[in-house]
Order: structure tokens, then C-alpha cells, then sequence
């Protein structure tokens, strides 16, 4: 006979890179429990998020948003084969409330430690929308702070092929909805906003990267140009005394939508994908994942949108990337550190040597 299979693996998973607190059990690719508290209200005074504030509300609440999980999920410490954190990249500040509180819990129940990467977690959302998914595939991931088109070939084994060389996606929603004075977060206002605006009113400029020799590279993407173009026509029509703010809203998100379908779609085309997975907050945005499923559907290339729910920061993407860490034998040392910038291809170093089962 041969060996049995590795029995799936429970994961409590802590998520607190930025503005929510969130912590979740989950159990191989299935979603025990998932508690979020978000700090939108704290920050919206502000028009984004203060990195102080907002490690001092992960101290406030990691400790009921832990239990909650451990409640909802009707789970002891006893069924917890894992203590999975955020390690990076993110606000440090908040991330140190995250890694501190994974590191005790580890230590005090004896239990494995594994520091994920916030960029993997999102990918991994996709795998919670269809649990049957399987690389190799291509992930748009398209967040407030990170724009990337990554080739998704294992666990902890990835390849950026296209990137923003400066404001992530999310950051250009943010900062047009600042300037149109709708509030914060930008993306769901600009989003609603959008659906009784004219996409057409307004020609304002996609961006590119020029490469040296004049040449456009395929799929990296630029969206301070975008802002720049935004604050000029706002400027301008305001001095002219009107300002249709729901075609504005409508025609930028149009443009980032186009700009974002172009690069994804030729990424899959030219690496022969023919799956196409979204991740992070964007990937909510109606207007992007019409414009992909226009351009998709007739190229045969199947698209996975997470639910809203998971789109968002969440710890539960970032559980179900620990079920697969611990089941490969990746397990983080105790002396894990919380990294603001780390880069995806640099996964693997927050793990110490593979432990076999």
C-alpha cells in the first residue's frame, strides 16, 4: 500500500499590515471563520490612513478579533495545527502588532510560526474562490498599495512579469477622489460614482514605461501621469464654474481599467496562460472586471474574481497561503521580523529549512 495522504492542516492566521485588524481560521482551501475590523472611520478625518493611528488600534483590538476567529470557527488551541502572520510588506508599526501577537500565541501553545507575505495572501484569495485551482496561472494583483502581474508557478514560487513603476492602482483611486472631494477610501466612492458618469467626457492619458531605445514595455504600468492629467482638468474646469464630477470619475476609471486589461490580457497571451486570477482591493471595481471580461471572454482565458469580501485585506488569504506553507514543511524561525518593503520573488526567506512530515 502506499502512504497516506498529509491530512489537511488548520491555520489561525493574523492579518494586520494596514488598516484592519483581522484574524481567521482556516482549514486546507475552506474558511472556518473570517473576523475584520476595519479602521476606516478612524482614518477618514484624516483622508487616508495614519500609520500611527492605526497601529494603535491593531493593539486595541488583535486580542477580541483573535477570539472572535477561535469562537466563530468553534475551535480550541488543540485543533490549531499553525500560527500564520503578515510579516510583510506593509506598515511596519501595524505589522509588529501582528508578528508580536503570532510569535506569543506560538509559544505559548507550541505551535508552528509562519510569516506570509501580504502579496501572496492575495493571490491566495483566488484559491479560496475556486479551491480546485492550480498553477500554473497568471494573477493581476492591483491593491492601494501594489500594482504587479505576477506568474504564479507553486507555493512561494513566482515571477513578476509587469509592475507600476510608480502610484499602485489604489493609491491613483485615493488620491482623484481626494481632488474631486468624494472622501476616503476613494475606490468604492469613484466606483459608485463612475455608474452614472459618461466613461467617454474626458480623454485623459493611459501611461506607459518607455524602455531605453524608445520601447514600450508590454506590461508595466504608470498612473502618476493619470493623476497629474486629473488635477490639471479639475483645475481647469473649475475655474470655468462647473464640475461634472461623475464624468470625471467615470472617464479615469475607464482609463485604468483599459490600462490594466491591456497588460493583463497580453501578459496571458504572450506566456500562454489561460487562466487570468485577480487579487486586492481594485479587483472589487466593476469597471475593471467588465472591461477584463470583455477582453477575456473571447480569447478563452477563464478569470477569477475572489468575492468582494476577500478583495479587501483579509487574514483569511493569508491562512489558506500558510495551509499550503505547512504542508510543503515551510515553517518561519522565532526570531521572524516584521519587513515594510520585501519582494514577492523573496518569499521563501522568511522560512527556515524544510521540516519533512
Amino acid at each position: 500500500m502506499g502512504e497516506s495522504a498529509t491530512p489537511p492542516k488548520t491555520v489561525l492566521a493574523i492579518e494586520t499590515s494596514c488598516d484592519e485588524t483581522a484574524a481567521a481560521v482556516v482549514c486546507d482551501r475552506q474558511i472556518l471563520s473570517n473576523i475584520v475590523a476595519s479602521q476606516i472611520a478612524a482614518h477618514r478625518p484624516y483622508g487616508g490612513v495614519v500609520p500611527e493611528v492605526a497601529a494603535r488600534q491593531h493593539l486595541e483590538t488583535i486580542n477580541p478579533v483573535i477570539t472572535a476567529a477561535l469562537g466563530e470557527a468553534n475551535l480550541d488551541w488543540s485543533a490549531i495545527d499553525g500560527i500564520a502572520v503578515t510579516c510583510a510588506p506593509g506598515l511596519v508599526g501595524s505589522l509588529l502588532v501582528g508578528v508580536m501577537a503570532a510569535k506569543t500565541l506560538a509559544l505559548i501553545h507550541g505551535k508552528p510560526l509562519l510569516g506570509i507575505h501580504h502579496l501572496e495572501g492575495h493571490i491566495y484569495a483566488s484559491y479560496l474562490a475556486e479551491p480546485g485551482l492550480q498553477p500554473p496561472f497568471l494573477c493581476l494583483l492591483v491593491s492601494g498599495g501594489h500594482t504587479s502581474l505576477i506568474a504564479v508557478l507553486g507555493c512561494g514560487n513566482y515571477e513578476i512579469l509587469g509592475q507600476t513603476r510608480d502610484d499602485a492602482a489604489g493609491e491613483a483611486f485615493d488620491k482623484v477622489a481626494r481632488l474631486l472631494g468624494l472622501g476616503y477610501p476613494g475606490g468604492p466612492l469613484i466606483d459608485r460614482l463612475a455608474q452614472t458618469g459618461n466613461p467617454q467626457a474626458f480623454p485623459l492619458p493611459e501611461g506607459s514605461i518607455t524602455l531605453p531605445g524608445g520601447k514600450i514595455h508590454p506590461y508595466d504600468s504608470s498612473f502618476s501621469g493619470l493623476k497629474t492629467a486629473v488635477t490639471r482638468l479639475v483645475a481647469k474646469l473649475k475655474l470655468e464654474g462647473e464640475l461634472p464630477v461623475a464624468d470625471i470619475a467615470a472617464s479615469f476609471q475607464a482609463v485604468v481599467a483599459k490600462a490594466l486589461t491591456k497588460r493583463a490580457i497580453a501578459a496571458a497571451v504572450d506566456h500562454h496562460f489561460s487562466t487570468l486570477a485577480i487579487g486586492g482591493g481594485v479587483a472589487a471595481n466593476s469597471g475593471l472586471r467588465q472591461s477584463l471580461q470583455r477582453a477575456a471572454e473571447p480569447l478563452g482565458i477563464r478569470l477569477i474574481f475572489p468575492p468582494l469580501r476577500l478583495c479587501t485585506d483579509n487574514a483569511a488569504m493569508i491562512g489558506c497561503a500558510a495551509t499550503d506553507h505547512l504542508q510543503a514543511g515551510h515553517l518561519s524561525p522565532l526570531t521572524l521580523s516584521a519587513q515594510s518593503r520585501l519582494s514577492l520573488h523573496r518569499v521563501m526567506e522568511l522560512y527556515g529549512p524544510k521540516i519533512d512530515h
